[in-house]
């Protein structure tokens, strides 16, 4: 199921800012922008909500939606309400705006449905959110000690790569390097972040000269650690 994105702001120029740089990370996926008024003054319109959500389902098979403020939401579920042959295609994303946008877009270009692509832009809120304090549970009585079972060993390979590109880890190399992670299905981490995770990689802030431990685990481990060695010291094609 391919999906496409729609992005809702009050500013024309935002989302075509997102847009910008939500297709550095997702190439073939569509995005349409439903920002601003039929005039392009500032403001949100059913109209053009409508106009871009149909664009975007002329090109795809569902849409997700994704709003700034919270008029802009209004404005979404309005037209949502008002057009019941999107039913079960179209959906609003409860997701901050350019980060949901983001984990949308690599979530839509890696393949993900509807279901998976929403989930994607939601999550990225959890990823700058502060944890909230877990409550603290009473002290239970010290149970006997279990003999230990024996453990498996489990690969773990690991590597100290330079990043080569002169501006860094930015968008372009850290989707493309989400996407190779996430293709080979092994556990990767790259200075202490999810491999697969584009918004975990882009906040590590890696500049050019940055050194960053690779670490895998688990079966395929050794060439997964080469396959993301050979792309970070490559340069990603920009060196």
């Amino acid at each position: 199921m391919s999906v496409a994105l729609v992005l809702v702001s009050h500013s024309v120029r935002l989302a075509h800012g997102v847009v910008e740089l939500a297709a550095q990370m997702a190439p073939d996926v569509p995005l349409l922008v439903g920002a601003g008024m039929v005039d392009g003054g500032l403001g949100t319109s059913i109209d053009v909500v409508e106009h871009a959500v149909d664009q975007g389902l002329a090109q795809a098979d569902g849409v997700v939606v994704l709003a700034d403020l919270g008029s802009a939401v209004l404005t979404v579920e309005s037209a949502l309400d008002l057009r019941d042959e999107w039913s079960g295609r179209v959906r609003l994303a409860d997701a901050p705006f350019v980060e949901g946008a983001v984990a949308a877009a690599v979530a839509a270009q890696q393949g993900g449905d509807a279901d998976a692509v929403e989930v994607a832009a939601r999550r990225a809120a959890a990823m700058f959110a502060s944890p909230p304090e877990p409550p603290t549970p009473p002290i239970p009585p010290t149970p006997p000690i279990p003999p230990t079972p024996p453990v498996e060993p489990v690969e773990t390979v690991s590597a100290r790569v330079t990043v080569r590109n002169p501006l860094g880890l930015h968008a372009r190399p850290a989707a493309q390097l989400a996407r190779v992670v996430a293709d080979l299905g092994v556990p990767v981490t790259v200075g202490g972040a999810d491999g697969a995770s584009v918004l975990a990689l882009l906040a590590l802030g890696a500049t050019g000269g940055a050194e960053l431990d690779v670490v895998a685990r688990g079966p395929g481990a050794g060439a997964a650690l080469d396959a993301v060695v050979a792309l970070i010291e490559g340069g990603f094609g920009e060196v």
